[in-house]
């Protein structure tokens, strides 16, 4: 498959890191259209994705043409770099694992301070590799990309390749962030820094490794590393799409033909299949590559029931191609929709469509001839879900002509926790206590305030006729996109979590 006009950059080997476990990389594709993002084009050896058994979804197959949410590969150490641990200790770098609690930073107020998070990723790759030398003995092995803390802000070893943009990078005159005490809650102060006395290429590529933590950073040599924090504000909020000018996203180029091949299979049994709820599949690179209609062809032309939800406008392109779909299958359409505030939408979901062009969407949908579920998701608590928000939400989502709502509280796992609460503490630091009580027992929101928004949304729902009186009252991904369940397997609630004393909220 080739791209339209220019392409900046082209290269057959620059692959991730984790793409060693996907099938073959064709190519990595850069272009002024997408600027800032790199395309990786890969050969799928399988399209259906089997959700496994424990997933708290009421379908058992997906199909992900895009994997938006993947890491770059640029910011890497010797695999023999010390990390500082949460609990005091040193590790190579080499042996760290996913799971695994490290020490890493955030700023507090003016200061920067020593906190335990988590290691969401880890990785391997090749590079060049270039001798970090400070004062006191220090030296450190890392790539040119990998990026270090200075009093005057991250800069990266070696400056930007020919051609490319420039970029902050170190010289004798910087000084790397280091820390007197590794205690949780000491300060990282600019007096501990050390004096860089060299930076040298050694000439030779070196096995390099990186991590991705919840707070961004993590200790290596005793200071401070910057790690590829490829997580942004969509997957933070439990939200597919967004448009990330600095990910990476692989392209599954063959997914149709692939998928043409699993569903004409004798024993395929034509289950639901679930589309965009992993990664959008109307992201921005689907105008380029054009998947969708494959997909949507192959699973028609089957038999097979399957859904699409999606925040992006891209999905009117293929609406005749869904009437003529749901000729022959059942197909229903979900638009993601959190908010109506511009300014706060702008904040959290940057690069998405507007509300309003998803509202205009939702009616596009409608006058398909197509039903349309809007999923409010997430709703953030003390910041979409007070009485006025929400009944205006529904009311412009029902003007909309959707036939049917979802709704999701906001869910906090682990990496999104770290990102969404240094951003509440940067916007909204008042709201901090009510979140500290709200998720103190995990990644769910408290039971009780999941009944108090259920019983704050429903009358609301109930008013527009989008809730059926006799309808089950759930506040999670088990009502379909299509108005009936589509699976046989129901979705449990998260478990009750033990209550402390004192109000809620």
């Amino acid at each position: 498959m080739r791209w339209e006009g220019q392409e900046l950059a082209v290269t057959d080997g620059a692959a991730l890191p984790g793409l060693q476990r996907l099938s073959g990389l064709v190519r990595s594709v850069r272009t002024p259209e997408f600027d800032g993002i790199t395309f990786h084009e890969v050969t799928s050896k399988s399209a259906l994705n089997k959700v496994p058994e424990a997933s708290h979804v009421p379908f058992r197959w997906t199909v992900n043409p895009y994997r938006g949410c993947s890491h770059a590969c640029t910011y890497c150490l010797s695999g023999y770099a010390p990390i500082g641990m949460a609990d005091g200790s040193t590790i190579p770098l080499a042996r760290v694992r996913p799971g695994d609690r490290v020490l890493g930073t955030r700023l507090e107020g003016l200061s920067r301070r020593l906190v335990r998070t988590q290691v969401l990723d880890h990785w391997r790759t090749s590079k060049p590799a270039f001798r970090v030398e400070l004062d006191g003995g220090t030296s450190i092995v890392a790539s040119g990309d990998h990026r270090f803390l200075t009093p005057d802000g991250w800069k990266h070893v070696t400056p930007a390749a020919e051609g490319e943009p420039p970029r902050p990078y170190l010289t004798t005159r910087d000084r790397l962030m280091g820390l007197r005490r590794s205690v949780v809650g000491a300060a990282v102060r600019a007096d501990d820094a050390l004096n860089v006395s060299y930076v040298r290429p050694m000439d030779v590529d070196l096995p390099m490794f990186d991590l991705t933590t919840g707070t961004g950073d993590f200790i290596a040599h005793g200071v401070v590393s910057h790690n590829c924090f490829a997580r942004n504000t969509h997957t933070y909020l439990d939200l597919d799409a967004g448009d990330d000018f600095n990910r990476q996203v692989i392209v599954k180029v063959n997914v149709a033909e692939v998928l043409r091949r699993e569903v004409s299979r004798r024993t395929w049994s034509r289950e639901h299949v679930a589309m965009g709820t992993n990664t959008d599949p109307y992201q921005r690179a689907e105008g380029r590559y054009r998947l969708m209609p494959g997909v949507i062809e192959a699973l028609a032309g089957s038999g097979t029931p399957f859904s699409i939800l999606t925040k992006g406008t891209l999905l009117r392109r293929d609406l005749p191609l869904l009437q003529r779909a749901a000729e022959d299958v059942q197909v229903g359409v979900g638009v993601s929709l959190a908010l109506l505030d511009e300014r706060l939408h702008r904040s959290v979901e940057p690069g998405t469509p507007t509300p309003k062009a998803r509202l205009e969407l939702v009616r596009s949908v409608r006058e398909a001839g197509l039903p349309c579920t809007v999923l409010l998701a997430p709703i953030l608590p003390g910041l979409t879900d007070s009485e006025e928000h929400l009944s205006a939400l529904v009311a412009a989502v029902a003007d909309a002509g959707a036939t049917g709502i979802s709704y999701i509280p906001l869910h906090l796992r682990p990496g999104a926790r770290e990102w969404y609460l240094g951003w509440l503490e940067s916007t909204r630091p008042d709201l901090l206590p009510l979140y500290r009580r709200l998720y103190h027992s995990g990644s769910y929101s408290d039971q009780r305030y999941r009944d108090w928004l259920r019983a704050r949304i429903e009358p609301h729902l109930r008013k527009y006729r989008l809730r059926d009186d006799d309808e089950d009252l759930v506040d999670d991904r088990r009502r379909p996109l299509h108005g009936r369940r589509w699976g046989p397997r129901p979705l449990p609630e998260p478990a009750p979590v033990e209550h402390g004393q004192g109000a809620l909220f």
